[in-house]
């Protein structure tokens, strides 16, 4: 089996990691309390191809695969994981769907500006009291003429109250037992966010609750088939299970980094040297790897048009383990106090919409 990365794989992750480290890191702590959104290193981003990696270059995108997505979010991850949050959620949710099931013209319309970074597109899929579970869902999406008229709420809506937030894809019930996905552009009469969710974590994202309010929007906003909105949706949270574990072996590295200067450089009181980091730091190596080696597989089976969503999930749950390491683990700082905080949020299926 063959684990080298091609030529373009390497330079696009080079490429992030050179901005991660210039662009990002002096600005972390600022990003992740969330009081500003980072719409100068949103552009550049949409100037590096980041939204647009996976997607064709006739909407706007790179022609490249999902693996290199997958390593450049791991970079930026790696120093913050707040901005790849915005990353992954505008990409894998926003832009996602519209790719695999829009039409042309809402690919022109919509696919393209998101590709480019001009606007972010988020997923409307859980609800308050319901999280993302398809019998759950009380929004409602009625024909009227020519119109669905839409009303309902959803909750922890990732990149829906920044100042470029462009089109919500909203799970609706349109029938008896039948959920279809309708496109509802922000600015929309009877469309609302609340206030930014602090509670939630990776605040760069201005993760808010929506309320829709008698929305109306054109027939033809229906995204894929009608009927067959939640079915299509869970597509696109396969593909985000794996950008998720491909944040969480950024994220950890980013730790280790930290604290292997921590115990080099620190201040007194702290053991020296690698080889002190202790058995903790051994257990998040470890599985660091496995969820490295983990969302590899699933990308390259999903480039090469294979059977994924299991090795997705398969994914996604050692990226829960190792955040679970990361957070309840002492990492061998056991005779000293952090110099940092260790806490993070812990990647959940909050993160589907």
């Amino acid at each position: 089996m063959d684990f080298d990365l091609t030529e373009e794989q390497e330079g696009f992750r080079g490429a992030v990691r050179e901005f991660a480290n210039d662009v990002l890191a002096p600005r972390a702590g600022e990003l992740d309390h969330g009081d500003r959104f980072p719409l100068d290193i949103v552009q550049r981003m949409g100037e590096l191809g980041l939204f647009g990696l996976p997607f064709p270059a006739r909407y706007g995108g790179l022609d490249s695969d999902f693996l290199t997505f997958c390593l450049c979010l791991e970079e930026v991850a790696r120093v913050d994981s707040s901005v790849a949050m915005l990353l992954e959620s505008a990409v894998v949710l926003g832009a996602g769907p519209i790719f695999r099931f829009g039409t042309e013209e809402q690919k022109e319309r919509w696919l393209v500006p998101m590709a480019r970074g001009r606007i972010l597109g988020f997923l409307g899929l859980a609800e308050p009291g319901g999280g993302s579970d398809a019998g759950s869902i009380r929004t409602t999406a009625r024909l009227e003429g020519d119109e669905w008229v839409i009303d309902g709420s959803k909750t922890f809506v990732a990149n829906s109250g920044t100042p470029i937030s462009g089109l919500c894809t909203v799970a609706a019930v349109t029938g008896e037992q039948e959920i279809s996905a309708i496109l509802l552009p922000v600015g929309t009469s009877g469309f609302s966010v609340g206030p930014p969710d602090r509670r939630a974590g990776w605040l760069a994202g201005d993760p808010r609750d929506l309320v829709l309010s008698g929305c109306r929007v054109p027939r033809g906003n229906l995204l894929g088939e009608r009927g067959r909105g939640y079915a299509q949706l869970l597509q696109p949270l396969d593909d985000g299970r794996i950008a998720i574990a491909a944040l969480s072996a950024g994220l950890a590295r980013g730790l280790e980094e930290k604290v292997t200067a921590a115990m080099e450089h620190g201040p007194p009181g702290l053991p020296v040297g690698r080889e002190s980091l202790g058995p903790e730091m051994a257990d998040v190596r470890t599985a660091m790897q496995e969820t490295r080696f983990g969302y590899l597989r699933a990308a390259w089976l999903k480039d090469h048009g294979r059977p994924y969503e299991s090795q997705a999930a398969v994914a996604k749950l050692l990226a829960s383990q190792l955040q679970h390491l990361l957070i309840a683990g002492d990492l061998g700082l056991t005779d000293a106090e952090p110099p940092f905080d260790l806490k993070s949020p812990e990647p959940g299926d909050e993160e589907d919409g």
